[in-house]
């Protein structure tokens, strides 16, 4: 049954809906709609101007409008008169085609009709920092092994548990909450669910952190390497693949090796197999590239990839298998849009089991001291240039992303590339001026 928000909303006391949508960078744009005249926008949408936003669009092209999709409707646990709710994006009464949250529904849908239901969970890290960004906000968090610190996790008890109250209040199922591997970083987790339920939850996870944070003071930055020599935000997915009634899993068989059915090993090989032109979805800035090709911290790993391989119970891999029927995908970063981490997931797993992929030989070695001793897995993109290449070149990923989407992110990127590019560094200066 559709909710009426309207009702929704006078029996909660919200006065006001925020109709959100992320655009192909990631970034959440929204309108505050007056409870009065939500009824209006949940028939037609909020308009936009969509070529305002990161969007491959023009002043010449009609209103977008942002269509809330009751079903994910979230009030607001710091400000209870205030509702979130995710939008799809439509113009001229159709879907539009390159906007994220649409490219992930004709994805599910997708994996639907080959019966499949799939379901994740995402472990989104970030810094708690100054308002001007310019240090971590505490400065009496220097171990040099900072992972689990905790008393430093006490320190910023207030930011945590408050963020972790609101989980509970929305039923989400958090479970834990850790000081990671970096001063100042910090990782939370909520139980897993579908994937167009998870990427809500984890689009408004980055709002929700962000809020809190600045409540108190502080900012929150989900940037992939915000410090030199400090370990890097990532985002890993935790993926598993269900029957359509969601309750029995259709990846694990505990008579195959890693617990892995013959059909999730083929979807397993369809991420290895797209695994360069995936990083330019799962890691999609120019910074992104310094988490994954950084060198170790003096915890002694990088906690990222830069090979294509995977492993079982090994956490120095870009895939591991920890048990029967799920495996963690440990590319994705903290810059990652949330809905295409989830499309592109769906695309190259199903593109493995049409092409009845093999994922190649599992690795069980440390790959953070041996990784040397690997020579024939092929290296992740060294700079998001050779990713956005590498997607370009990968006609069938690209397809099943969707036409339209990928020649809008392809073109916006280049463009992003091209601006980075004609930016002069310090760094520039410092070593090329007197040559």
């Amino acid at each position: 049954m559709t909710i009426d928000l309207e009702a929704w909303a006078k029996e909660r006391g919200v006065k006001y809906f925020m109709i959100s949508y992320t655009d192909l960078f990631g970034g959440q744009r929204a309108k505050l709609v007056p409870t009065q005249a939500i009824r209006g926008m949940q028939e037609d949408g909020a308009g936009f101007a969509g070529f305002a936003t990161w969007l491959d669009l023009t002043p010449a092209h009609p209103d977008l409008f942002a269509k809330p999709d009751p079903s994910s409707v979230i009030q607001l646990p710091w400000k209870k008169e205030t509702a979130w709710v995710a939008a799809d994006c439509v113009m001229d009464d159709k879907p539009v085609a390159q906007a994220p949250r649409v490219t992930l529904k004709r994805l599910v849908a997708d994996a639907a009709k080959q019966g499949l239901r799939v379901k994740t969970g995402v472990e989104p890290e970030f810094f708690l920092i100054t308002p001007d960004g310019q240090a971590i906000s505490d400065p009496a968090d220097t171990a040099e092994k900072p992972c689990y610190d905790q008393q430093a996790l006490l320190r910023r008890y207030d930011v945590i548990s408050e963020i972790c109250d609101h989980m509970l209040e929305l039923g989400w199922g958090p479970y834990q909450n850790d000081h990671e591997d970096a001063n100042g970083q910090f990782e939370m987790n909520w139980e897993y669910d579908d994937v167009l339920a998870t990427a809500d939850k984890h689009s408004f996870f980055k709002f929700m952190v962000r809020s809190v944070a600045e409540k108190h003071g502080l900012r929150a930055t989900f940037m992939p390497k915000p410090f030199q020599g400090k370990t890097g935000n990532g985002c890993h997915a935790h993926i598993s693949v269900w029957d359509l009634d969601g309750k029995t899993n259709a990846f694990a068989d505990k008579a195959m090796p890693f617990g892995l059915s013959a059909q999730g090993r083929t979807f397993l090989g369809g991420i290895m197999k797209h695994a360069s032109a995936l990083a330019a979805v799962t890691n999609p800035t120019v910074n992104s590239y310094k988490r994954i090709n950084a060198p170790r911290t003096i915890s002694g790993a990088t906690w990222a990839p830069n090979t294509v391989t995977w492993t079982g119970n090994n956490r120095t891999h870009m895939v591991r298998v920890p048990g029967p029927g799920r495996f963690e995908l440990r590319l994705p970063d903290g810059a990652v849009n949330p809905y295409l981490l989830q499309s592109i997931i769906i695309a190259a797993g199903l593109s493995g089991i049409a092409s009845q992929a093999d994922p190649g030989p599992h690795y069980d070695i440390d790959m953070y001291k041996d990784g040397h001793m690997v020579t024939g897995a092929p290296k992740l993109p060294l700079n998001l240039l050779d990713a956005l290449r590498e997607y370009d070149k990968d006609t069938e990923l690209k397809v099943l992303m969707g036409e339209e989407f990928s020649q809008a992110f392809l073109k916006l990127k280049q463009q992003e590339w091209n601006a980075f590019c004609s930016h002069f560094t310090e760094w520039e200066r410092s070593n090329t001026l007197d040559i």
